[in-house]
């Protein structure tokens, strides 16, 4: 698979919310979960097709639960898009003691076509993050 494809399986999906962004997503594993989130974050805005990645960024997300690992991690998504105006074309997730190891590998959203509403914040409303008898689902809903 090339730049900017996950070769993990699961899926991601936008779903309709009034004035807000919310995001779906599965997989077999936590961490591929995880970054089918993230993927479904960036391709709500940004046309990925062709991005060329520019960095990694290797960051450390600590938090006690689940749901907050997910809140944790978009938060970060967040704040490099905000204070760098870099996208995750693509993610690396691997557990660690307390948290995850997470390399962010990156675009400049200068340099990609936006398709919808930026992120500005992540919310805690109908927060959902859980393993089930198929695998791992979480439900985010972001502020745009």
């Amino acid at each position: 698979m090339g730049r900017g494809q996950l070769a993990r399986p699961g899926g991601h999906r936008g779903v309709p919310h009034t004035a807000d962004l919310r995001v779906e997503a599965w997989a077999p594993t936590r961490e591929d979960c995880l970054a089918h989130a993230v993927r479904g974050v960036a391709e709500s805005f940004a046309d990925l097709g062709g991005a060329a990645v520019t960095r990694t960024r290797d960051v450390m997300i600590r938090a006690e639960r689940d749901e907050e690992l997910l809140v944790a991690l978009l938060e970060e998504f967040v704040y490099w898009l905000d204070t760098a105006g870099e996208v995750p074309v693509d993610v690396e997730i691997t557990p660690v003691r307390g948290g995850l190891q997470v390399g962010f590998q990156v675009a400049h959203v200068d340099a990609l076509p936006l398709i919808g509403a930026v992120p500005k914040a992540v919310t805690l409303h109908e927060l959902a993050f859980a393993r089930g008898p198929e695998g791992w689902r979480c439900s985010v809903t972001l502020d745009v």
